[in-house]
């Protein structure tokens, strides 16, 4: 069994909300290994909150009312409530929302430049301190900025300001609410609420049901933003042990990157304008806000879906379950596109609960090589990696026009994309990211640090080709041989 670390020791976790999330999903995985689910929503929040004095919340009742609920989620959600990223009411903390404001911190200096730059004329000196008169603020932040002191804030919900997507509002109960509407599923208010309030939905009880059934052969194919995630062990050791919990093989998503780098480069050469495909959460952005825009995002499946493709190519009757950082593939995966070819996702943080409800021990355990994907497959995990990609084969054919720019969070895509309408940019390749910094960051991931673009980077020169169609070929022709 192995739990968080204490603080100045090596962490399998950051945050206590991570830590709670991963202790519900080990108890609930082993009441259904147990077949004991019937009780779960009576023993569970005992274990996880025994009481009698609570330690998350104002009381043990509401903490395991809390964990009730992310049961619920765990075991599938609500039927009528199909959308990936959900809102536990009880759990928001009713956050204040301020706006901008002046802190006692304000000095009353001379200058008074935070008067002179508001456009409405909302700052007035009274009695040497600054007074805003939320009538007339627009909230433009001008303000905030020019203050030499700081003293100044802009005081928003951290859920609010991780949403790109601008998908979450407050209730008149001050509970924060997602407009399903809005949302594009890239879960970046699940990792930056700070009560746990955000969730998404699981489908680990789904993965464990393929992997029970005997009949299946069941392949686990991993994101490149895997390496540094479990930092407590060398990647190919951990690949032993997702072969443990009963897969068959463990492939590289970025084999599937390496697959679609030509169709993205050759779709580029004929439309000279293009948006990348690889991350959900940057399509949806765009069909949702930007529909005229949609007919420049590339035809290219992601890398899930084309190293899904792959395998059921080689063998139909295979099921695949991918295992990444990202919230947004537990919704691409049910969409039509991509249902012949992924039959499941579960995230990092699911599969570390996993390991440990299973008693699967990976310190000491033999590594099993990992060789699949190219230099360029492996760093699609960052801001910027399939620009890298697409541009090494696209300059080979044309080497003057073409004009790339890497979109690293759903803010920077907006604004690109604003002006990709204005038709006047010299840029013609967008890659779109959901997540700052890229795949490597996603929501769901065990880590979030700037380690992990080394990591990335360490990763993609350990591959043994250069070359997508090398690793592409290669996969073809080691199919029926056995993974070491």
């Amino acid at each position: 069994m192995l739990l968080i670390y204490n603080r100045n020791s090596m962490r399998k976790f950051e945050t206590d909300v991570q830590k709670l999330k991963y202790d519900i999903l080990v108890q609930v995985i082993k009441a259904f290994d147990n077949n004991k689910l019937s009780s779960i929503y009576h023993d569970i929040p005992k274990i996880v909150s025994p009481g009698p004095a609570p330690t998350m919340r104002c009381c043990v009742f509401k903490e395991r009312a809390i964990v009730q609920e992310r049961i619920k989620l765990i075991m599938g959600g609500n039927e009528q409530k199909k959308h990936v990223i959900q809102m536990i009411d009880i759990a928001c903390d009713e956050c204040p929302v301020g706006g901008i404001f002046v802190t006692p911190s304000c000095r009353g200096c001379l200058s008074h430049r935070c008067r002179d730059v508001c456009p409405r004329g909302a700052i007035t000196i009274v009695e040497r301190k600054a007074v805003i008169d939320k009538n007339k603020c627009i909230e433009c932040g001008l303000c905030v900025k020019t203050c030499p002191y700081h003293a100044i804030v802009n005081q928003v919900r951290p859920c609010v300001e991780s949403c790109g997507a601008k998908a979450i509002n407050m209730t008149n109960l001050r509970k924060a609410t997602i407009d399903d509407e809005k949302c594009i599923a890239c879960g970046n208010c699940v990792y930056r609420c700070p009560f746990g309030a955000c969730v998404d939905r699981s489908f680990i009880i789904d993965a464990i049901k393929i992997l029970n059934n005997k009949q299946n052969n069941v392949y686990a194919i991993v994101a490149p933003s895997i390496v540094g995630q479990f930092d407590y062990i060398d990647v190919e050791q951990l690949i032993t042990g997702i072969k443990q919990l009963g897969f068959k093989r463990v492939i590289e998503v970025a084999l599937g990157a390496d697959s679609i780098l030509q169709d993205e480069a050759n779709e580029w050469l004929k439309k000279k304008i293009l948006t990348s495909s690889c991350c959900p959460s940057f399509k949806f952005f765009v069909h949702k806000n930007f529909p005229t825009l949609a007919k420049y995002i590339s035809q290219s499946d992601s890398p899930m879906v084309a190293t899904g493709k792959l395998i059921k190519q080689k063998e139909p009757k295979a099921k695949v379950i991918f295992i990444g950082p990202c919230a947004s593939k537990k919704t691409e995966f049910q969409l039509p596109h991509a249902k012949p070819y992924i039959d499941c996702v579960i995230s990092f943080e699911e599969l570390q609960a996993l390991f440990d409800a299973r008693q699967i021990h990976l310190h000491g355990i033999k590594p099993t090589k990992l060789n699949d994907a190219s230099f360029y497959g492996r760093i699609f995990a960052k801001s910027g990696g399939i620009l890298a990609g697409v541009k090494n084969l696209v300059e080979q054919y044309d080497n003057k026009n073409f004009h790339g720019i890497a979109m690293n969070g759903i803010k920077e895509c907006d604004k690109w994309m604003r002006a990709l309408l204005t038709n006047k940019l010299i840029q013609n390749f967008f890659e779109g990211m959901a997540c700052r910094g890229g795949c490597l960051n996603g929501p769901l991931g065990l880590k979030h640090n700037d380690q992990m673009l080394a990591n990335i980077d360490a990763f993609g020169e350990r591959a043994e080709q250069n070359d997508p169609n090398i690793s592409v070929n290669k996969f073809d022709k080691s199919w029926n041989k056995p993974q070491k």
